[in-house]
């Protein structure tokens, strides 16, 4: 008989009610909890319009993780890796980590069934969770204290029968980022849409917060006869209305002009502007239009700005019937489902009234057995864009490629009205899919084809569904022997895109940017990092971009540099900047693509590492298991050298030669690192996003562990968090005497810093620099001994002359 153990809730009700009591004062959601899902959401607090959005989030949600297991409560003892995949695993979606939905809890089963651990997971029942759904408050401040499992009241075993619901993530895209006097740039990830600061926009020393977000539905009052919206409602934040330039905003739209001499005098791409979300809207004068994007210069700045491009027409004049005739205008869709797919599920059809396609999208109105379900967040499976010359009436069809499934009767065809696209407003059309017969599942190929009525014209694209859920057995019921994974049937190869990796080209770097050092610089203790020089010498600049980080005492700003085959740091105001035509010597600081790599990747020696986090990520973003077996060293191997659990999907290819990297790694320790020769292989392969994204993960987890009690001065001047701020961090982490021990505490300071950084959207160079400015001014900065983190700043510094030197367009066929 297997003893069932009861779920771990053990709640201070009194600490969490005084907890309780303290966000309903400051969180405006408070009060309006659905129906369904009683928790207050943790990324909420993003839509408010506060100036100080970041910080209101880190304060008023502490809470990141709790316990899943008693046994995975210290750093694993292998030193540079912690077995806490099961608390910290991170989806491709790459949201914060606080709370975990169902597909999370899926995506750790998944895990387990690769990675069984030697310890017995806890078992749950339904039996265990009854006293929890009777009682509702009890349920909401259970989760407010420990987030643990679930965002669902659902019984888990029912779950099982249907894993694609109860994903209640929240799913809008904004990014906020801090520039200086300098300024800089901000995009919004996945989007068209910038917004540049000048230099000067602020006085030196201040900063300004620049906060980009993108609202799908346009305003109504800017569609009509007249006008059409092509660009999604965006939302600008700033922090500081002291300043003394305009900012521009950059934004590609989907439609252009027509050429004839009638459109171009009856139409024009204009700027709608508001300090309110509903409007009033003035058109904007300060507009430079090239092809299909657009720059506005924005002067009346406030803390909160709204902005949306349209097509404007004078008048409809004849053969003209609305403003559409005027324009060349493009369709945006997006294919939309569950995270994972099971034996009937719903796929969205999604038609946007702009060219951007959000990663995420939340439905409203799905329907189960004819009744409504709570909100779901679905993922994005594939896109398209087409041309639509006049508006009129669309017939969309989906066609499953596989002969184990089907799209039911009568959602095989539905039909929008041009009524409908003329609005502006996001269309979504439900199309039920299901299991033909007790077949095994597995993803597979369908066919979305989109017709326009009283037309021939025809557009169609392929979408391939992810792969099914995982079963939940693994967690409720797990069985004593792990059971072998089943075969999974292959979607039909032809039907799936590959990817053709760029061959590095092993050659001498490019360099367009000299100093010559005006004075000698030797250290009697050597830094690492940070180049030595002679009075004379010329330096070569990988970039003119500067590094703010620690010197021997103090804080400075560098270039990065090479000089006699080393690259380092050398202080901006020690050299004289030079372009290539005025150098005279450069022999000394020549230095090829081959060893630019292996220096830059030297952190990651040091770094520490989560290795199932990095196995997933990488086997998710590599899509071509032979190009990264051949900079790996592995050229020899071929598809007789898998099982059969590796041979059908390139992701599990791809995860099989980590697997073995990694075991070989561990059969010679002393000479070879695991993610120090991963890096290194990556960036040979040109897939430079996915080192940013390992970079800040483990950068994050590195500084947690070296912080130790000092996160607490961190946290001060990061977020200017209070004391019970703080404490409130390290209540989940507290041990029966009311205390965080030493070895623990790395865990709060990591919920802090994956909360604080996550706020940065994609902007990892802004994570990192900031992190290092703010550990370098603690009272006992960790960065003086601990320089891994300015070598981390160079390898970003130096991604973009690694890639216009190592991989030439020249070579590719």
């Amino acid at each position: 008989d297997v003893t069932e153990s009861k779920l771990d809730l053990d709640i201070d009700w009194p600490g969490v009610f005084k907890h309780a009591q303290a966000v309903s004062k400051t969180n405006p959601f408070w009060n309006e909890l659905s129906g369904s899902n009683p928790f207050v959401h943790d990324i909420a607090a993003s839509n408010r319009n506060e100036n100080d959005k970041r910080l209101s989030i880190l304060k008023e949600k502490p809470y990141l993780f709790s316990k899943l297991s008693s046994n995975r409560d210290s750093l694993d003892s292998s030193g540079d890796e912690l077995d806490i995949d099961c608390l910290l695993r991170k989806t491709s979606a790459r949201r914060s980590g606080r709370s975990k939905s169902v597909s999370d809890f899926l995506d750790i089963v998944d895990n387990q069934r690769l990675h069984p651990h030697k310890t017995a997971p806890q078992k749950i029942t339904a039996s265990d969770m009854t006293w929890l759904q009777n009682d509702r408050e009890a349920y909401k401040m259970a989760w407010l204290s420990h987030r643990q499992l679930t965002r669902s009241c659902l019984d888990l075993e029912a779950m099982s029968h249907s894993p694609g619901w109860a994903q209640t993530q929240a799913t809008d895209i904004h990014v906020v980022c801090k520039l200086n006097h300098e300024g800089g740039s901000v995009q919004l990830p996945d989007s068209d849409i910038n917004i540049h600061v000048p230099v000067g926009h602020v006085l030196p020393g201040e900063f300004q917060e620049v906060g980009l977000k993108a609202i799908l539905n346009p305003p109504l009052s800017c569609n009509h006869e007249l006008s059409s919206t092509v660009s999604p409602l965006i939302e600008l934040t700033l922090s500081n209305l002291n300043t003394s330039e305009a900012i521009f905003l950059e934004v590609k739209v989907a439609a252009k002009v027509k050429n004839d001499p009638l459109s171009q005098v009856m139409s024009d791409i204009v700027c709608f502007f508001s300090v309110n979300k509903s409007g009033p809207f003035k058109k904007l004068e300060n507009c430079y239009i090239y092809q299909d994007t657009i720059q506005v210069k924005l002067t009346d700045l406030s803390h909160v700005m709204y902005a949306v491009v349209a097509v404007q027409a004078s008048k409809i004049q004849p053969p003209a019937t609305n403003v559409w005739d005027y324009v060349h205008r493009t369709v945006s869709v997006g294919i939309y489902g569950p995270k994972y797919i099971h034996p009937s599920f719903t796929a969205v059809f999604t038609v946007f009234g702009h060219n951007y396609i959000p990663g995420k999208l939340t439905i409203c109105d799905i329907k189960k057995g004819g009744k409504s379900m709570p909100p779901v967040v679905f993922q994005l499976w594939g896109k398209h864009t087409f041309l639509l010359e006049k508006l009129q009436d669309l017939n969309i069809s989906l066609i499953s490629c596989d002969p184990d499934f089907q799209v039911k009767m009568e959602d095989q065809s539905k039909n929008i009205k041009k009524e409908e696209l003329k609005t502006g407003e996001m269309i979504r059309q439900q199309f039920l899919f299901s299991m033909l017969g007790c077949r095994e599942m597995h993803f597979f190929v369908f066919l979305v084809q989109i017709k326009i009525l009283k037309s021939s014209q025809v557009t169609q694209f392929h979408v391939t569904t992810p792969d099914p859920a995982p079963k939940l057995s693994g967690i409720i019921n797990r069985p004593k022997r792990l059971q072998n994974r089943k075969e999974i049937k292959s979607a039909p190869w032809l039907l799936i895109p590959t990817i053709k990796y760029p061959k590095f080209q092993d050659k001498t770097l490019s360099v367009n940017t000299y100093g010559v050092a005006l004075k000698t610089v030797l250290r009697q203790n050597k830094i690492d990092y940070l180049l030595e020089y002679f009075k004379g010498d010329t330096i070569a600049l990988l970039g003119e971009d500067k590094v703010k980080a620690i010197g021997q005492t103090k804080m400075k700003e560098w270039y990065v540099g090479v000089l006699r085959k080393k690259i380092g740091l050398v202080h901006c105001k020690n050299v004289k900047v030079i372009s290539k035509e005025q150098a005279m010597d450069t022999a000394d600081s020549e230095l090829t693509t081959r060893n630019l790599v292996e220096q830059i990747a030297l952190p990651f020696k040091k770094l520490t590492y989560i290795y199932s986090v990095v196995l997933s990520t990488v086997s998710e973003s590599v899509y071509d298991w032979r190009a990264l077996a051949e900079v790996l060293g592995y050229s020899h191997m071929s598809l007789d050298d898998f099982n059969e659990a590796h041979v059908d999907k390139e992701s599990e290819r791809v995860a099989h030669v980590v697997k073995k990297m990694k075991q070989d790694c561990h059969a010679n320790k002393k000479k070879r690192l695991f993610l120090y020769e991963l890096i290194v292989a990556l960036l040979k392969i040109d897939c430079q996003g996915l080192v940013a994204r390992l970079t800040q993960d483990t950068v994050v987890l590195t500084s947690a562990v070296k912080l130790g009690r000092s996160w607490r001065e961190l946290a001060e001047k990061l977020a200017r968090l209070t004391k019970q701020q703080i404490e409130a961090y390290e209540v989940p982490h507290q041990g029966k005497n009311g205390a965080v021990a030493l070895e623990m505490m790395w865990k709060p300071a990591y919920d802090f810093l994956y909360t604080w950084a996550a706020h940065y959207g994609d902007g990892y160079r802004d994570v990192l620099q900031d992190l290092q400015s703010a550990l370098d001014k603690m009272k006992n900065p960790v960065t003086k001994q601990w320089r891994e983190l300015t070598g981390v700043l160079i390898l970003v510094n130096c991604m973009e002359v690694l890639r216009a030197s190592a991989f030439s367009k020249l070579e590719e066929e």
